[in-house]
């Protein structure tokens, strides 16, 4: 049975789903990184919030662990690149608790504007200082969106709602985006001019890690206010500090901090700045939300192979994945096959998809032609850390397209190119959604792969096929297909056959010391 643990907090909905679907689930909170360790190895999946951090020596240990499923956006807490390289999809969802955490940010402008934990803290000790908090308006003020995505552009529609004028930097938002959200796209100094309040809504990334630091308060207005509900690290606390202190920012209001859970900070007890615990994401409604989305997302993955907002590997939607399977299949067959005659350095991997298949997401097609042929140098390849190990190994991967039928309703045809030669295989789907090798090394044959086969290429002469027969007769190994094609008559000629046992090293050198045989070699399916 499919097994997967959830190590964090979440909604009884998210273990209801996976047991319904037929996965069981073992809820087990609070372990200790070592604990984690001890217990990995038992599970298919994982699913997380963000107390569990998800390291490499987690990942080392999880032999069985397929998907990783993150509740919520950030994946601060799993270390991707050690996923990937361990063959482990993950996931995220980053539309569960979008309108909660932009909401949120909406409410700690009114309160940084207002004052209002400020006032209420003097109210409910009795001291009436109707005087002393003094705010501003948010209407006609201009707001500043660092971060633009889902909740960037959740925050900005409700901040002209508000009848603010919005300003939003963002490298990944097109013109024509801003102007279907409202928002005026600018550069980031020029936000920083402009902007009376600022709230970011970007990820935690090497680019983007302090972008609120010194030089940047110096280029704000005086008296700005700052709005952080996406991830400590993004803003200098220090440099913060400096300004709030000189007046430059006049307020700022965090629901992040760089070191979390934060029991101490050089901003906790300033009075300008108004701090609640990493709320973002906390309602009802989205904890239900990200819990029944993560456990859908997956089920899915672990039991149809659908990938939904993965971080790591193309996305496959469970409609897809049923019209992908046999073409996954070809491009596995193709891809092992021509794996498994390479025996020199890899340096170009050329597919090429015709007709049918055109129509299809033809990443994760690819993804699997090279697991295939990376497969036979390596045991921990897979689908999802095919291409990461291909980029690490300077192997180029060209993928193109022609939607015309050729002599096959689709076609699929891989080329590899190592440093000694060049060799090409090609397939298709007959009527049955069966895979069929069709052509090899540009030599037209019909074969269906078995699980174990004979690749002989020899001369073209009288006499080869009973030769071949004879010695695999005389060792009892049946035939159980045999495939023949050839360049031209007395050129090369290709044979592949399936016999019902594999072939002993014996018999693959009695075969090779056939007359005009060229190359033998045992292949695996």
């Amino acid at each position: 049975m499919v097994k997967v643990l959830i190590s964090d907090k979440l909604s009884p909905l998210a273990k209801e789903i996976f047991e319904q679907r037929g996965i069981q689930a073992d809820q087990i909170v609070g372990m200790t990184p070592e604990e984690l360790i001890a217990k990995i190895p038992e599970y298919d999946g994982l699913a997380i919030r963000s107390a569990t951090k998800v390291t490499p020596e987690v990942l080392a240990a999880a032999e069985n662990l397929k998907v990783v499923g993150r509740a919520g956006i950030g994946v601060d807490n799993v270390d991707i690149k050690a996923a990937t390289a361990n063959g482990v999809v993950v996931m995220n969802t980053p539309f569960g608790n979008s309108i909660t955490t932009a909401e949120h940010a909406i409410a700690m402008m009114f309160a940084v504007a207002r004052q209002i934990p400020q006032a209420n803290e003097s109210t409910h000790a009795g001291k009436w200082e109707k005087s002393k908090f003094m705010g501003v308006e948010l209407t006609s003020k201009t707001l500043g969106v660092i971060g633009c995505g889902n909740i960037g552009a959740i925050a900005a529609d409700r901040a002209l709602g508000l009848k603010m004028k919005v300003v939003a930097f963002d490298p990944f938002l097109s013109e024509d985006r801003a102007e279907e959200i409202g928002v005026e796209k600018v550069e980031l100094d020029e936000l920083l001019g402009r902007a009376d309040f600022i709230t970011l809504h970007t990820p935690l990334t090497d680019s983007t890690r302090g972008i609120l630091g010194k030089d940047a308060f110096a280029k704000m207005k005086d008296g700005v206010r700052i709005i952080n509900c996406a991830r400590g690290g993004l803003i200098d606390e220090d440099a913060l500090k400096e300004a709030l202190d000189s007046g430059k920012v006049a307020g700022a209001a965090l629901d992040v901090f760089a070191e979390e859970p934060a029991k101490e900070n050089a901003l906790f007890g300033n009075d300008k700045v108004v701090a609640t615990p990493h709320l973002g994401a906390s309602t009802t409604e989205a904890q239900v939300n990200v819990a029944v989305q993560v456990a859908e997302q997956m089920a899915d993955y672990l039991l149809d192979g659908a990938v939904t907002n993965a971080l790591n590997m193309p996305s496959v939607t469970a409609e897809e994945a049923v019209r992908l399977n046999p073409y996954m299949k070809l491009a596995g067959e193709l891809g092992s096959f021509a794996g498994q005659l390479t025996e020199n350095a890899l340096q170009k991997i050329q597919i090429e998809y015709q007709g049918d298949v055109t129509e299809l997401n033809i990443r994760p097609l690819t993804a699997i032609v090279v697991e295939g042929l990376l497969q036979p140098l390596m045991d921990s390849v897979n689908m999802v850390n095919a291409m990461a190990i291909a980029k690490e190994r300077d192997i180029e991967i060209i993928e193109s397209k022609n939607e015309g039928e050729g002599d096959y309703h689709t076609l699929i045809k891989v080329s590899v190119t190592t440093d000694k030669q060049s060799r090409c295989v090609a397939g298709t789907l007959f009527a049955d959604r069966r895979p069929r090798i069709v052509e090899v090394k540009d030599i037209r044959l019909e074969a269906e792969l078995s699980e174990d086969m004979l690749y002989v290429t020899n001369e073209d002469m009288p006499g080869f096929i009973g030769a071949l027969g004879t010695v695999l007769g005389d060792a009892g190994l049946n035939i159980a297909t045999f495939s023949l094609g050839r360049a031209a008559e007395g050129g090369e000629a290709i044979a592949l056959v399936s016999v019902d046992q594999p072939a002993s090293d014996d018999v693959l050198d009695k075969v090779q010391a056939l007359p005009h045989v060229r190359q033998v070699k045992a292949l695996k399916f």
